[in-house]
């Protein structure tokens, strides 16, 4: 049967047939959709993890226990859970263990544009990478097999364009393997420096056989055509090479990219006459390519920053070949990311950027929209966890530098549960004056609304208990006079709230506590409270603006709000000083 799949149903998919049974993640994108795809095969045991590090150790464990795993994330989300991968790889797996990156070149919704394909080269794992929807599910079934057979984790490389391109897919049906013996063995699965020892000369062992093995795999493929042009790459990047090369070029398609296949690249190279090495961001494959003495042409034409697009490649292999192009007149306006209409989080941040002579240390989520103009609440944004932890090292910098200067730290509440919680106990235990604001809209909302544990329901839709975010705060030391919880969409009580922790001289924490305005459950009662503005009492102060809503604007000379947009949050009502912001009647 044929169906029309993204990269990231098809590696859910491929799942499914190769018969996993146990699939973990932390959100995050461009991987998201694979573990929501996962969760409807009910055959297949699949939850969201508080982070990505737990997520690799709950799979890591059911893989050793016997059971075929498979744990996703993002790329910077493999940072978190590299502890668990290197050890893997010392420890092997029993019932097979891969472990998906989905790489994001071009910063689609990412802080960096690392490349992950260095996690297999330092962690001493195989890598596999598709290069469309096909090879996802085909590959993924694949990566499997060879973690059982050279009882390794398998790194399996997507990138966003991957994880997001449709194509067509054969599928096939399950094969059901059931969870194999688990033998207590702690030489092989206690990882203390005696054992550890003697599980790295067998790890060393194992890549040598499966560097024999990768010039035999038939991932690794030459695809020939012209032999003027030689092309070695992988990925998204041989579709764009082939998009313009055709049969007028000859190709060495990497799907095992690590270890590389030393005897087929030399074959290939001595076989053209012109040699490229085509790859997104970092040059890892022209670095090998280039160790073993062979001449090539890489990075030095091809951008290391962003995504490749054909017409980047064209410009270097081909650029007397011209692409049709159309252009039209008009100029398209810059839309700048901003909070959606009714968003909680900005009834925090409107007061929050009242204090200019304060430092704000955010974190990865919607709220880091708060950045940006009118709001302008953000210092810094680094990491998961960052916006706590960041906070503490600014205030202890200003202590040294005698400095009294106060520091809030904002996150989401997903984040608060994946590393904000070891930040607060931090912030406690270093008698830091810190205060935390945790924006609570009860969901894990930038990914596309997750559960988490706060929102009482597990991925696959089951009754779970809520995890009490302001027990949580108590329990690690915060004392109970410094917790505060408000609903942002009241700004009297929030500028209140965020008053009081300015003044505190102890760790302080401010819960906001809001559901996230794009649920149906909390937008669908408020489709009756839109509003509006009353243009005889408007005094045309443009106040509101400074909430950055994106519902209200300044059209024709006037102040208006656009009903389809609104939210009824009435934050804009609040604001007005001339009663001009009102309901609107229906």
């Amino acid at each position: 049967m044929k169906e029309i799949l993204t990269g990231n149903e098809a590696i859910a998919r491929g799942a499914y047939e190769a018969g996993c049974q146990v699939a973990t993640a932390y959100p995050g994108t461009p991987s998201t959709e694979i573990l929501e795809n996962i969760s409807s095969y009910k055959e297949i045991y699949s939850q969201w993890s508080v982070n990505e590090k737990v997520a690799l150790e709950v799979a890591g464990g059911a893989a050793i226990a016997g059971a075929k795993a498979l744990c996703a994330m993002k790329h910077v989300g493999l940072n978190v859970a590299a502890d668990p991968l290197f050890t893997l790889a010392y420890t092997g797996i029993n019932g097979g263990l891969v472990v998906v990156t989905a790489d994001d070149p071009g910063l689609h919704s990412s802080q960096n544009e690392q490349d992950n394909r260095y996690y297999a080269l330092h962690a001493k794992v195989p890598m596999i990478e598709p290069s469309d929807s096909q090879e996802c599910l085909d590959y993924i079934k694949y990566a499997f097999k060879l973690s059982e057979e050279y009882d390794l984790p398998v790194l399996f490389r997507v990138t966003t364009r991957v994880c997001h391109s449709k194509s067509l897919v054969t599928v096939g049906s399950r094969q059901e393997v059931g969870v194999k013996e688990y033998k207590k063995d702690v030489k092989k699965y206690c990882m203390i420096p005696g054992f550890a020892k003697m599980r790295h000369p067998v790890l060393e062992e194992k890549l040598k056989k499966l560097r024999e093995y990768s010039n035999e795999s038939h991932l690794n493929q030459i695809i020939w055509g012209r032999k003027g042009v030689g092309i070695i790459t992988s990925g998204i990047s041989y579709q764009h090479a082939r998009e313009i090369m055709g049969d007028d070029a000859s190709y060495l398609k990497l799907g095992l990219t690590f270890p590389l296949p030393e005897k087929l690249v030399r074959e290939f190279a001595q076989s053209v006459e012109k040699l490229y090495v085509i790859e997104e961001n970092e040059p890892y494959i022209e670095t090998f390519v280039r160790t073993l003495g062979i001449s090539c042409i890489g990075k030095d034409v091809l951008p290391i920053c962003g995504e490749l697009n054909p017409e980047i490649i064209q410009k270097v292999l081909a650029p007397e070949k011209a692409r049709k192009t159309y252009t039209v007149d008009v100029q398209v306006p810059s839309r700048p990311p901003v909070l959606c209409a009714g968003c909680p989080h900005r009834g925090v941040f409107y007061p929050l950027g009242k204090y200019k002579d304060a430092v704000i240390t955010g974190d990865i989520g919607c709220y880091s929209l708060g950045i940006l103009p009118p709001l302008n609440a953000t210092d810094t944004l680094i990491c998961m966890g960052a916006g706590i932890s960041a906070g503490i090292g600014f205030e202890k910098a200003f202590m040294q530098a005698n400095k009294d200067t106060k520091v809030f730290g904002v996150m989401g509440d997903s984040t608060f549960f994946h590393s904000g919680i070891t930040s607060l106990i931090d912030a406690v235990y270093n008698k830091s004056k810190l205060a935390v604001i945790i924006l609570d809209n009860r969901t894990t909302a930038m990914t596309g609304h997750q559960e988490n544990p706060g929102t009482g329901k597990t991925l696959s839709g089951d009754v779970s208990p809520v995890i009490d975010i302001k027990e949580i705060v108590k329990a690690v030391g915060v004392k109970p006079e410094n917790i505060v919880v408000v609903d942002p969409y009241d700004l009297v009580q929030t500028q209140e709230a965020v008053k009081q922790a300015y003044e505190a001289v102890e760790p302080f924490v401010i819960i906001a506590k809001r559901p996230c305005a794009l649920l149906k459950n909390t937008s669908k009662p408020r489709a009756n409270s839109k509003c509006t503005i009353n243009q005889a009492k408007c005094t045309k102060c443009k106040l509101c603006l400074r909430l950055g809503c994106p519902a209200i604007a300044f059209k024709n000379d006037v102040m208006v709000i656009d009903e389809a947009a609104c939210n009824g949050c009435t934050l804009c009502i609040q604001v007005c000083k001339t009663g001009a912001v009102e309901r609107m009647c229906k």
